[in-house]
């Protein structure tokens, strides 16, 4: 049984005896931190205070929701439970709420055995650095005060937030449903049995689409497939593609963050192009600066460059993306596992947002989707991991490959990024699994495995 502790969350398997994995014991201490960290810095005499709670599909959904909410509530602060929600539905409803918090209930692309409790500010964000740091103090520290009986929180169940965030989208400026409609989309989707399940067909049905074609949407939990949505889990909708005459495809995670795109061919628009294209269309109409993680694509840079605007480089995790972005007052960003952040909406990763913008692009564009896609410079990412094997020394690694790489360009603000003259690679310990992670990208698909070859040499060399 596995559990991750970082500043961005709470994430493990469930099962196994008292000291392992996300276990009720382990939820109560680390909610009860978090519930501590709120109280904390909130503001003199605000009362009880609201914790908003949001959960996807998987099947530990249930019992994960009990355990926070009773303890949140045994800590004082009432709960507005939300439901069946995609985390930036509960980020928005944060900040709706006026609430002092939020957790989501969502291991994201992680299988169905893991949950994980996403830890949000009073903004709907997710928690700083050194915010998350402290959480984790508290929860090793183990000291917290419940409240007396006549003092208890409630918990208030509102299902309305799905609609509200599908209201918010629409109202967009730069979401067009009009055109969507004059275009009479056929849509494939692909919701790997949870909450997308629910809320993308009532999207795009509110955008105006034509047809749609659904694959796993029921929101049981089994998910049908890995799902995280990369191409070599996504080989359904691909098929489906030229089988039901679509559009588009779209695909999404359990907790809908994260966003694919399948041409009309079946092919697959690539998920490090999904914020490309969005940010395309979203420069197009309002020019100014984009932000993505040091392991995106190099495409979004010369995006922005040809729209006269700057494109900054962020550590990896939407925390320290949004950071950059309202450092440099970027109109859009993201990352490049199909994450949209566009601030007009709200400052999260929404693949709502991003279905809205693209087919909007789409409609407007007057193009097919394999057209739109060949807009763009042909780059291809290798991503692979290499397991956390006991003993192993990652911090000495990535000095060694500072070291070993010194002659050209480093960034080190999160692991060790080399770029050369037309490739990068990115090697990086994860922050969701015990792992290393090595990103690089380069023109072909031979060249970024190349890359990554080397670099997986290096590694075993060091070992």
């Amino acid at each position: 049984m596995t559990l991750i502790k970082s500043i961005s969350g709470i994430r493990g398997t469930i099962g196994g005896g008292a000291d392992e994995g996300l276990n009720p014991l382990a939820i109560v201490k680390f909610v009860s931190a978090y519930a501590t960290y709120v109280r904390r810095h909130m503001p003199a005499g605000a009362g009880r205070g609201k914790i908003v709670v949001g959960r996807d599909a998987r099947i530990s959904g249930e019992m994960v929701r009990h355990v926070t909410t009773g303890t949140l509530t045994g800590m004082g602060f009432d709960v507005v439970d939300i439901g069946l929600a995609t985390t930036p539905t509960t980020e928005l409803a944060v900040a709706m709420e006026k609430a002092c918090g939020g957790i989501v209930l969502t291991a994201s692309h992680n299988p169905k055995e893991w949950n994980a409790l996403k830890l949000l500010n009073e903004r709907g964000e997710f928690l700083s650095a050194g915010a998350g740091a402290e959480v984790l103090a508290l929860a090793a520290e183990g000291v917290f005060t419940y409240a007396a009986a006549d003092a208890l929180g409630r918990v208030i169940v509102d299902s309305r937030y799905r609609e509200r965030h599908i209201e918010r989208i629409l109202n967009l400026a730069l979401v067009d449903a009009d055109a969507v409609r004059a275009a009479k989309f056929r849509v494939a989707i692909d919701c790997v049995n949870s909450v997308g399940g629910v809320v993308l067909p009532e999207l795009l049905y509110a955008l105006g689409v034509e047809e749609l074609f659904k694959l796993h949407c029921n929101p049981h939990g089994n998910f049908s497939h890995n799902p995280e949505p990369l191409p070599e889990n996504l080989t359904e909708i691909s098929h489906l593609m030229t089988q039901a005459r679509a559009d588009v495809g779209f695909a999404v995670d359990p907790d809908v963050d994260r966003l694919a795109i399948v041409c009309e061919n079946g092919a697959m628009f690539g998920e490090e192009y999904t914020l490309v294209a969005v940010s395309d269309y979203v420069l197009s109409c309002t020019p100014g600066n984009t932000v993505s993680n040091l392991s995106s694509t190099r495409a979004l840079r010369d995006v922005t460059l040809g729209y006269g605007g700057r494109h900054y480089a962020s550590a990896v995790g939407e925390v320290n993306v949004v950071e950059k972005m309202k450092e440099t007052g970027a109109v859009i960003g993201g990352e490049g596992n199909g994450g949209i952040i566009y601030p007009a909406s709200h400052y999260g990763r929404d693949a709502l947002a991003g279905i809205a913008l693209f087919l909007t692009f789409l409609a407007r564009s007057g193009m097919k989707t394999s057209e739109l896609r060949a807009r763009y410079p042909s780059r291809v990412i290798s991503k692979r991991k290499v397991e956390l094997a006991p003993g192993m020394d990652v911090d000495a690694i990535l000095e060694a490959v500072k070291r070993h790489y010194a002659g050209n360009r480093v960034t080190d603000i999160d692991g060790v990024k080399i770029d050369f003259a037309d490739s990068w690679v990115h090697l990086r310990r994860s922050n969701t699994e015990p792992v290393v992670r090595i990103y690089s990208e380069a023109p072909t698909a031979a060249g970024a495995e190349a890359l990554g070859d080397e670099l997986m040499r290096f590694i075993d060399r060091r070992d």
